[in-house]
């Protein structure tokens, strides 16, 4: 006789992540959202310093300043800089937070890794996809058809703040490794599709203090006066090899050790990315926004937006090919195994997320720079269409959050919700008996005081009757 089959438990997509992960993801989102505020406000100054005419030549003055050791080539100016120098803070703070999520997150399930890593490149083959027929039709340059690629976490947080909807911690935490992993794959489309030239004895350099720096990690060297130096040897080696230079910034965030040994609370890639998310998101990304979102925006300029094939396409691949290439992979990633949207979700809320992932800013800003770096006036356009597409992408998002923000308050006050008071949530413990425990003995506690007062209020209202002159049952007693 055949034992009866025990049936698989239903594996939850997009489900409530777990304590430490939610505790990680809190404290980079956090960040993140004070950082995406600035870039707002860093976005904002740039248009308007480069469009009131009274500023527009101090801006270009400022941007375009060289500062640097000409000796070694890295006589850049201030917009190079903020581009190539600065930015690759950002991109090691990505490396360091992906390699944290597949080594000691959630995504270390296989299983669970898929479905951002899918959706991310869905994500970005779509929009490509769409920028290329989009010029093609109209026969405009090829050239841009990464712009579109990226999203920018920091700048989609800023707009969840700003339009205060309670994103439940699942959603935040697939757009925060959604944009990560995309962000790093845009990275490598810069390293094979726009490296023109490649020096081997300085790219050799920038591999041997790569090795150099993976190998005082493992010895377990600490200091910052140690790997500081070696990480701006790294990065100019790399910036002169030709091949991008926030690789460098990609690789040495990989490197780092995020899972804990015996005596640690957190890993060497935790402490160090919690020392240098603050630097990236409130100076490094800011700062490249300052000197790379100054275009100009007056009607014509806005007009044309629509109507050249080339920032047409980016549009619509930020608006449209963004939301249908995420969404798709995100459904088709739980349609193939067989999994099951997290408690309280809808497709609804999918979709708005896949929205909110068309706000393009810091990668496609500079992919932008790169891929017409030969016509200063198509460059100018493309930016326009980035800062464009990604505002509609906002509005869109805004509105589709805004109909379920009611539903998502309710998600997160259930995920917030700690009655037993031990800093604990809730809905982490329901599988503790000492969880249980406890709440029975604060049921008992209110219970007891409920029948205190219960015995006090019905004393009270017996002296009360008692002490009424010609109460009831009194002889001659008359109605009031």
């Amino acid at each position: 006789m055949t034992a009866p089959r025990t049936p698989n438990a239903t594996r939850r997509a997009l489900g409530r992540l777990s304590l430490p992960e939610r505790t990680a993801v809190a404290d980079a989102l956090r960040t993140e959202t004070v950082g995406g505020v600035l870039v707002l406000v860093a976005a904002i100054a740039a248009l308007v310093w480069a469009n009131v005419p009274a500023l527009h030549d101090s801006y270009e003055a400022v941007s375009h300043f060289h500062l640097g050791p000409a000796a070694l080539g890295l006589n850049l100016s201030v917009a190079h800089w903020a581009a190539d120098g600065v930015l690759a803070v950002f991109f090691f703070v990505a490396g360091a937070e992906l390699k944290r999520e597949l080594v000691a997150g959630d995504l270390r399930d296989p299983r669970a890794a898929a479905l951002p890593v899918v959706a991310a490149l869905c994500g970005m083959a779509v929009p490509a996809l769409v920028y290329t027929l989009t010029s093609l039709t109209g026969g405009g340059s090829l050239a841009g058809w990464a712009v579109p690629t990226a999203t920018d976490i920091a700048f989609a947080l800023a707009v969840l703040a700003v339009i205060g909807t309670s994103l439940p911690s699942a959603l935040r935490a697939f757009l925060l490794t959604l944009a990560v992993v995309d962000d790093l794959f845009a990275i490598l489309i810069i390293a094979v599709f726009f490296t023109s030239r490649i020096d081997f004895a300085a790219l050799g350099g920038a591999v041997a203090a790569l090795a150099v720096f993976w190998l005082l990690l493992r010895k377990g060297v600490r200091g910052w006066y140690v790997y500081v130096p070696l990480a701006l040897v790294t990065w100019a080696l790399m910036y002169r090899s030709g091949v991008h230079a926030t690789i460098a910034g990609v690789a040495m965030g990989l490197m780092l050790r995020c899972t804990t040994r015996e005596g640690e609370e957190r890993s060497p890639g935790e402490r160090i990315e919690h020392l240098v998310r603050p630097l990236s998101a409130g100076l490094a990304v800011p700062l490249f926004a300052l000197f790379s979102a100054g275009v100009p925006v007056s009607g014509g300029a806005l007009a044309q937006v629509f109507t050249r094939p080339e920032t047409l396409g980016v549009v619509l691949g930020l608006v449209v090919g963004k939301t249908v290439g995420v969404f798709g992979g995100t459904w088709l990633t739980v349609r193939f195994t067989r999994a099951t949207l997290g408690e309280g979700l809808a497709w609804a809320d999918v979709f708005a997320v896949a929205t909110l992932a068309g706000i393009g800013f810091t990668v496609s800003l500079l992919i932008g720079e790169l891929a017409f770096a030969d016509d200063a006036a198509l460059t100018a356009e493309v930016k326009a269409a980035v800062l464009v597409g990604s505002l509609i992408a906002a509005i869109c998002a805004t509105v589709l959050l805004k109909v379920r923000n009611a539903k998502y308050r309710g998600l997160c006050e259930d995920e917030e919700r700690d009655e037993d008071e031990d800093g604990i949530p809730d809905v982490y413990e329901q599988d503790d008996p000492a969880y249980h425990l406890r709440m029975a003995a604060i049921h008992e506690r209110r219970a007891a005081e409920h029948r205190r007062l219960a015995a006090e209020k019905g004393a009270a209202a017996r002296d009360a009757r008692a002490e009424v002159p010609g109460g009831a049952g009194e002889e001659n007693s008359r109605p009031a």
